[in-house]
């Protein structure tokens, strides 16, 4: 192994998962060429032009189609449209040089092994000696696809199963070759880690490795006992999505999402390659096999033919999915299923715990829950140590797959061992050997937990409980509590000890959004206060919730406005703002850790911050205008300070493009669709930093936090923000109007367009200049106070609340 860094990738097939892994790789910072197969015919357009096979244009089509695919996919999988430029095209005959140039080399061509070994052939012929070479196939047999390599080729070569799409799926799944050496092994999984974002497990050679072969299995008894069972689709779907901790694609909304062609191939794939496996038998229930079949026959295959086991129907203009009847094959409307023991978890929000609890409930839900879960368990340790050695890696290439919060041995810890066991038995299910020993040798759980923390696992070898793997790049708000470091809490924040000096501010605001209330703000005043302590270097504001944060409670002030209380939202409004200010003026760093949502509040408590260090995939941005409001904690300040005050540092500068582009951030609600995307719209500056693995965003704040204090930190001085002045507020009142007239905007978007020019422009000053940042600040709040006497303002928050989507009145 000497191989130490890698700075240049070449993915060998422009298909959906190529493209989208060299999109990835883009992401990444990483320069890749993307090449495919140079076509052997013309297209009928291309013969209208006059092309020949030899025109470069025609000699690229498959890679270019391919690409352009990959850009106009929805979801995006670039973060930026500027990182494509990263990516260069090109054909397997005329830039096959690229390949000796490499670091390494990805194949993601078809799923057929001559083919693959052909490639693999070619490739050995010009690789560099130490390059490495891997195979994203989701199926073939690794060790197969570098049979006759030479010795160098197969130290430097395995398999890298990743998800689709790599943007957003965590798992990549190594298939190490058995001469790769452990070095190779370690150097690659610390890469995908760190620098692709990847959670990354290791897997043996086996047929579908990890995570398919247990959902293909799992997913199909429980398909099988719906249909045996009489459940709908649709009922199937309010159970096995967020009530047992799943996406709510559930189940066959993830079927139609995946396509009922590629669920049937891989389904019929799986069977032939494990005759040894008892359980395949239900890939091959006579019902569920009919079922498919006629779908397939009638090109029902799911999203992409717009119809499967939903089909999209418009009634009286508003869309509906409407639910296949697999005995009459006919749709029919949803009818929005209620079970009682789904009602009653709703409230639980430990998985743990609302999957035990459900699981044993007494009515439709619970049956299948029960069922589905038990025998995804059962296949789960039928397979160990065949698919791999460790219950860890099975857990997480299941959670990281598939975005489900508890992985099978997670979950069967939830279920109680001993009681799911006495259950199980009496159905005449058989237990593994391996669990029996386990019970037998005192071991009750899968999982070893001390403080409410997980400490160790179960391992086949051992017979016993072994520590858990330790990663130096995570850090756990839960093993912080566990070792006694919260300092204070209240129910919406807590503050930490992170160790080394440094502080941590957590949101866990009961709501899955961390919305900013009065106990939150409390918390940060006592963190700036307990940061002035000589103990303390350096403070992080972040969390592990779903989301940094939504913004503030609009509920609070909706009401509050409604019943004219005013004074206390003035005050509210200057408390916020001022704990801004004690932020960014902090004489000790204070470091934000955004990811997730970071939007209207929650991106002003980040805008306010000394460095910002995010994860990737952050969704930041001032949505306030979606409500009838304006940013007024900050935020409104902020977006002059980073958009127009650079600018105008430099004498005769234009101000108007700048002004115009925060003005259409705020007025327009945009967020950032990455911290990349956010990083080009301002709300990060040149020396903030992006993590990909969100893993280990609280690791690096800290990491980002520290270095600050060695370099010396000093907080930056007042700052004075450009105020353009009346002539500018009368050019974006004509802007305002013109949107207006032309149907762009409603009447009450105007209003809130004209209040956010007055601030943006610095009201009525009559000269255009330096103003001190209070002043924009009393502009901000008087703006926000004056929206909320505004009847269609209340509407817009009232509607938001009940319906999660902006009303446009």
């Amino acid at each position: 192994m000497t191989k130490t860094r890698i700075e240049n990738v070449v993915v060998i097939g422009a298909g959906t998962m190529g493209a989208a892994l060299a999109a990835h790789f883009a992401n990444a910072g990483l320069r890749s060429t993307l090449l495919d197969i140079v076509p052997n015919k013309l297209t009928a357009q291309e013969e209208e032009k006059g092309l020949t096979l030899e025109d470069s244009a025609v000699r690229n089509r498959i890679v270019n189609e391919g690409w352009q695919r990959c850009i106009k996919s929805r979801p995006a999988n670039l973060f930026s449209d500027e990182v494509a430029d990263l990516v260069t095209l090109g054909n397997l005959e005329d830039d096959f040089d690229s390949v000796a140039a490499a670091d390494w080399i990805l194949e993601a061509i078809i799923e057929r092994l001559d083919i693959k070994q052909s490639l693999m052939a070619k490739i050995e012929e010009v690789r560099n000696p130490d390059a490495i070479v891997s195979t994203n196939t989701s199926g073939i047999p690794v060790d197969q696809i570098a049979e006759g390599r030479s010795e160098s080729f197969q130290q430097h070569f395995f398999g890298t199963h990743f998800f689709n799409p790599p943007r957003y799926l965590k798992l990549l799944e190594i298939i190490p070759h058995e001469k790769n050496s452990p070095e190779l092994i370690a150097f690659m999984q610390d890469f995908f880690s760190v620098v692709l974002g990847k959670g990354v497990v290791i897997c043996k050679d086996t047929p579908n490795f990890i995570a398919n072969r247990i959902l293909s299995i799992a997913g199909s008894y429980g398909m099988n006992y719906a249909l045996e069972k009489g459940y709908s689709f649709e009922e199937v779907d309010a159970i096995t999505g967020p009530p047992i901790g799943r996406p709510k694609t559930a189940t066959f909304r993830l079927n139609d999402l995946v396509g009922i062609d590629v669920m049937a191939h891989v389904s019929n794939n799986l069977y032939e390659a494990i005759p040894h496996d008892p359980h395949r038998e239900v890939l091959r229930n006579p019902k569920t096999m009919e079922l498919v079949s006629k779908m397939l026959e009638k090109g029902w295959l799911g999203n992409k033919a717009e119809q499967g086991f939903y089909k999209k129907t418009m009634v009286e203009g508003e869309r509906e999915f409407w639910i296949l009847n697999p005995e009459t094959f006919e749709y029919g409307p949803p009818v929005k299923p209620r079970f009682d023991s789904i009602g009653a978890g709703k409230d639980i929000r430990d998985p743990h715990q609302r999957i035990g609890m459900l699981a044993y409930a007494e009515d439709q839900a619970g049956d299948y829950i029960w069922y589905l879960l038990s025998r995804m368990v059962i296949y789960g340790a039928s397979v160990i140590p065949e698919i791999s050695d460790d219950i860890v890696s099975v857990d997480n290439a299941c959670k990281w797959g598939f975005m489900w919060e508890l992985g099978p041995f997670e979950t069967w810890d939830a279920l109680g061992v001993t009681r799911s066991i006495e259950r199980l038995q009496e159905e005449g299910i058989e237990i593994p050997a391996w669990v029996v020993e386990m019970l037998d040798r005192g071991f009750e759980s899968f999982y070893q937990r001390e403080n409410g923390r997980v400490v160790g696992y179960y391992d086949l070898e051992a017979k016993g409980y072994v520590p858990m793997p330790v990663d130096p790049n995570i850090l756990s708000i839960a093993d912080l509590k566990a070792q006694g470091k919260e300092l204070h809490s209240n129910e919406s924040a807590s503050l930490l000890d992170m160790g080394d000096g440094v502080l941590l501010l957590e949101f866990h605001h009961p709501g899955t959004a961390n919305a900013l209330d009065e106990d939150i703000f409390r918390m940060i005043d006592t963190g700036l206060d307990e940061l002035e302590k000589p103990e303390w270097k350096a403070m992080v504001i972040g969390n592990e919730g779903r989301h940094f944060s939504a913004g503030a409670n609009i509920f609070m002030m909706a009401v509050a406005a409604q019943q004219g209380d005013f004074d206390t939202i003035d005050t509210a409004t200057r408390y916020m703002q001022s704990l801004m200010k004690r932020v960014r003026y902090s004489p000790k760093p204070v470091v934000a850790a955004p990811f997730g949502m970071t939007l209207a509040g929650g991106c002003e408590v980040v805008l306010a911050a000394s460095r910002i260090v995010a994860a990737a995939e952050t969704y930041i941005g001032l949505v306030e205008a979606g409500v009838g409001l304006i940013p007024a904690g900050c935020g409104t300040k902020e977006s002059l300070r980073r958009l127009v005050n650079p600018v105008m540092k430099t004498p005769n500068a234009d101000v108007l493009p700048h002004i115009q582009k925060a003005f259409e951030q705020i007025a327009m609600g945009k967020v950032a669709e990455s911290a990349v995307q956010g990083r080009e719209m301002g709300f990060l500056g040149p020396s903030d930093r992006i993590v990909m693995n969100q893993d280990h965003l609280l690791a690096e704040a800290k990491r980002t936090a520290l270095n600050m204090v060695e370099e010396g930190y000093q907080p930056p001085p007042p700052t004075k923000i450009w105020a353009s002045g009346r002539d500018m507020l009368a050019n974006m009142k004509l802007m305002v109007w013109s949107m207006i007239d032309a149907g762009w905007a409603s009447e009450h978007d105007g209003v809130v367009s004209n209040r956010l020019a007055k601030v943006l422009s610095g009201g009525d000053i009559s000269e255009p200049g330096w103003v001190p940042e209070q002043y924009i600040l009393d502009l901000e709040r008087e703006a926000f106070i004056a929206l909320l006497h505004e009847p269609k303002t209340i509407e817009r928050m009232w509607h938001m609340l009940q319906h999660k989507k902006p009303l446009r009145n």
